[in-house]
């Protein structure tokens, strides 16, 4: 008998799993646009005194775990389990940061929706009694990413206005069933995988957009909520063209989102930044989330906000193929809690 579910996919935490620390980590371009007081860190250059692109990514990821420790007073052995996502095959910028860090490790995989399934999880496990302690992260970078998904930078590619920009930077946040901050973890649902036949990689805001819509209908049907009853819904990466698209579908089922809803990717970067379409990578929701959006939590701005990530779960085998693109999104309600 499943005792904390409601509907058909959403979960609820009796304990509400606290936020007992976090961090973000961004590359300058995120520090120069409209988020950058937020981050904790911004480095220099994207190369972070690294040899590759690669190494630099696995090391803004270090420092946003190590940040997040620090913050809490917490060493990595006091941590129980470590829950971290991003797009590098085989997930290996988590799986070499956790081979740092040394606490046991859940890989995790949703593309751009990372971060909203490393706290879903964390929160089961802390939830259930589990782990006391549940470290979550996601990372991306513009350089790995591009050269991964679609050019060698150097090839110089034109970009359709479509296209969006993966963000270079890290986000990080321990849970925990002590408390902590005035932040916790009440509610989260798991997204089903949909595929509306999109197979433009220059485009995924279209192709996750249908997600998002799904996943959003989904919580409000199981919570029996309205979008009234947040003050922001926040999907992670769809920018621009994806968000209009996810208007338009909740429009069509007269579902208004009005102003409670923002998507990451078109908050972190500026119009004068040449992002076309806005911002991408499982970095861009972690670490708007790790900065402007929790820092709005503790201030009292925010009380309860629908933390939405989507991710495209292609790859360049499926891509080559001729695929189309299947889209997810994962959504965690964060509460200020008394």
């Amino acid at each position: 008998m499943m005792l904390n579910h409601l509907g058909k996919q959403t979960l609820v935490f009796p304990s509400r799993p606290s936020v007992l620390s976090y961090a973000s980590v961004v590359g300058p371009k995120e520090g120069e646009g409209p988020l950058g007081n937020f981050f904790d860190e911004i480095v220099p250059d994207d190369l972070m005194g690294q040899d590759s692109f690669e190494k630099a990514e696995l090391k803004m990821l270090e420092d946003a775990c190590d940040r997040t420790l620090s913050k809490a007073k917490k060493l990595a052995c006091d941590v129980d389990v470590y829950l971290g996502g991003d797009l590098l095959n085989q997930i290996v910028s988590s799986a070499y940061a956790a081979r740092g860090l040394g606490i046991p490790y859940l890989g995790v995989y949703g593309a751009c929706s990372s971060m909203a399934q490393a706290m879903l999880l964390g929160a089961v496990l802390v939830d259930g009694g589990y782990a006391d302690t549940a470290l979550c992260s996601a990372v991306s970078h513009f350089s790995t990413a591009e050269r991964q998904y679609r050019f060698p930078l150097e090839l110089g590619s034109q970009r359709p206005p479509s296209s969006q920009w993966t963000v270079t930077g890290a986000g990080a946040v321990l849970l925990g069933c002590e408390k902590g901050l005035p932040v916790g973890i009440t509610h989260a649902t798991i997204g089903s995988v949909w595929d509306m036949g999109q197979k433009d990689i220059n485009n995924m805001g279209a192709a996750m957009a249908p997600a998002a819509h799904e996943t959003l209908k989904a919580h409000l049907l199981d919570t029996g909520r309205d979008v009234t009853d947040y003050d922001l819904i926040v999907s992670g990466d769809l920018g621009k063209v994806g968000s209009s698209i996810l208007r338009e579908l909740c429009e069509r089922e007269g579902l208004y989102l009005g102003a409670r809803y923002i998507d990451c990717g078109c908050e972190i970067f500026g119009d004068d930044q040449g992002v076309f379409s806005g911002g991408s990578g499982a970095g861009c929701s972690a670490v708007t989330l790790c900065g402007w959006l929790f820092s709005r939590l503790l201030s009292g701005d925010l009380r309860r906000i629908l933390f939405m990530p989507t991710g495209a779960l292609m790859s360049v085998t499926t891509s080559q193929q001729g695929e189309s693109i299947p889209g997810i999104a994962h959504a965690v309600t964060l509460e200020v809690i008394p």
